[in-house]
């Protein structure tokens, strides 16, 4: 996949009229702060860093009620990989995850960041229905906990500030399912149901996601101070991310003549490359990558009209909304070099140093394409061989004709790479007919399989496949499946919420009795269309 250099045409900071790519239309009025409870939360171990930086990077507020709050799910298994009191996820603590009241020792707030929207400046946005709760210390490490859907802020340009249940149960999920890849990515805590409508293209119900991460800020963080002119204000935001969540800042800068905010971009293009290189690997598309939508963390965050593709398709577009197929599958790695130039822009009055910004750019140029070919290897079992860079650009060569040959026929991708996975440990040539059943055109397969046995040569097969079972999952959060959890949910039944979340907190494992949930997709499923509208 090529990766050009993308240079702006005009002035990128020059606000103009958008709609939100995520955000309801409705008005409503905010709550006072003094509506809410302090809820008797069990003691979390606040320190709340991000509340040292001023009034300026953000609003304090308290969420807003939503009525008749009930419990849709609760992961006590992240509760407790983060050390969290047992009781946290109690009932007693519904109405601080609803909103309703305030977890004990928090302190709410709003943040406020600008973007590039769909390839244009969108000017001010903000956390437009994310309300932030606070930072607690974590067995994983500082987590900063948010509450997505608890009403309107500052920011929400004439939106409700609600989410809806149907986008809330797939973020749930898909964050879960995204961990359990191995990706890194925003994860979710809970999820609160509520019988409240809300106005989308239909009228829909409520829910509140509490979501953790080490950090959310992102490069439209960076980008509002910059669009201001706030020299002071972006380098005070610069140097916290580098003192409190990347201080390999500092030693990087080594590299880029002493100079932190170098280092600082070197820092997110390599963590950026790195997560797209696992995107495109396992045939995930994001949809809305919007520089708002980028973490400078290199997580994955904000899942709206997200898809893992059944049929592989370079040219997939998962979210509806995007006519122009601007966020297509094939161009996801070129988009997260555009938002990089613009981060890099942002960051150009800190660099001080136009021709060493283009310089630190660069390495997503190269750092891309090895990230990925190292994840298609491995997806192919090569990962155990030191190949030499002559070795790789042929492993490249077999991956290239590999995918062009799924997409001439629009194979399914992650039942493709589980069946060859099995086919290896089985030994090789004879169970590769069972891949073989996926193709029309047999001779263009068997040609392939030749070369790909050739290149494996006199490697243990049984354990190669064991490798590649651990790397190419059984289990994705397909559209329909998430679907079905859906229509089920908003008819009181959260069993298949559960169902999905178990299947893909371990998405290499087998789980027998489950194989319906790794077979191909049915055909309504070509059907469904995601949109922005959350």
């Amino acid at each position: 996949m090529n990766i050009v250099h993308r240079r702006q045409r005009g002035n990128p900071h020059k606000p103009t009229r958008t709609m939100s790519s995520c955000q309801g239309r409705d008005n409503v009025h905010m709550t006072s702060a003094s509506s809410l409870l302090e809820s008797s939360s069990p003691p979390l171990p606040w320190q709340h860093r991000l509340t040292q930086l001023g009034p300026q990077f953000f609003t304090r507020l308290h969420p807003t009620p939503v009525a008749a709050p009930a419990w849709a799910a609760r992961n006590h298994g992240l509760a407790a990989q983060l050390g969290w009191p047992g009781d946290l996820l109690g009932d007693a603590h519904l109405p601080a995850f609803a909103g309703n009241a305030l977890l004990g020792g928090s302190d709410p707030l709003a943040t406020v960041y600008s973007g590039h929207q769909f390839g244009q400046w969108a000017g001010q946005l903000g956390d437009g229905r994310a309300i932030w709760l606070g930072e607690a210390m974590s067995l994983l490490g500082p987590q900063e906990i948010q509450l997505k859907g608890a009403g309107p802020t500052p920011y929400s340009r004439r939106g409700d500030g609600r989410a809806v249940l149907r986008s809330s149960i797939r973020e749930y999920l898909c964050s879960e399912a995204m961990h359990g890849l191995g990706i890194p990515t925003t994860r979710a805590l809970c999820l609160v149901a509520s019988p409240e409508p809300v106005r989308r293209e239909t009228l829909e119900t409520a829910a509140v996601l509490t979501r953790t991460a080490p950090s959310f800020l992102r490069f439209g963080h960076l980008e509002h101070f910059a669009a201001q002119g706030d020299v002071d204000s972006l380098r005070q935001l610069a140097d916290h991310v580098i003192a409190k969540h990347l201080p390999e800042c500092h030693e990087r800068a080594t590299r880029w003549q002493g100079n932190p905010y170098a280092a600082l971009l070197d820092v997110v293009q390599e963590r950026t490359a790195q997560l797209l290189a696992q995107w495109q690997a396992v045939g995930f598309c994001h949809g809305v990558m919007n520089t708002d939508n980028m973490s400078l963390l290199g997580l994955t965050i904000d899942y709206g009209p997200f898809q893992f593709m059944d049929g592989f398709d370079p040219g997939h577009i998962c979210n509806h909304t995007d006519t122009q197929g601007r966020y297509a599958y094939s161009r996801q790695p070129n988009i997260a070099y555009w938002n990089l130039f613009c981060l890099a822009q942002a960051l150009l009055p800190l660099i001080d140093d136009q021709d060493l910004t283009l310089q630190v750019l660069e390495g997503y140029k190269t750092g891309f394409p090895r990230a990925l070919g190292d994840a298609m290897r491995a997806k192919l079992g090569l990962t155990a061989d030191l190949a030499t860079e002559g070795q790789r650009e042929a492993d490249w060569q077999l991956v290239e004709d590999l995918l062009q040959l799924l997409a001439s026929e629009r194979v399914d991708y992650t039942l493709f790479w589980r069946r060859l996975s099995h086919a290896v440990a089985s030994g090789g040539t004879h169970p590769m007919t069972f891949v073989q059943d996926l193709f029309l055109d047999q001779a263009r397969w068997q040609d392939w399989c030749d070369r790909y046995l050739a290149r494996l040569g006199q490697s243990d097969l049984a354990q190669v496949g064991q490798v590649m079972l651990r790397t190419n999952p059984k289990f994705v959060l397909r559209n329909h499946l998430a679907e079905i959890a859906i229509r089920q949910a908003q008819s009181g039944d959260f069993t298949e919420m559960d169902t999905l979340h178990n299947l893909l907190k371990s998405p290499f494992d087998e789980h027998a009795g489950f194989e319906a949930y790794a077979d191909l997709p049915p055909d309504w499923a070509s059907q469904l269309e995601i949109s922005c509208s959350s």
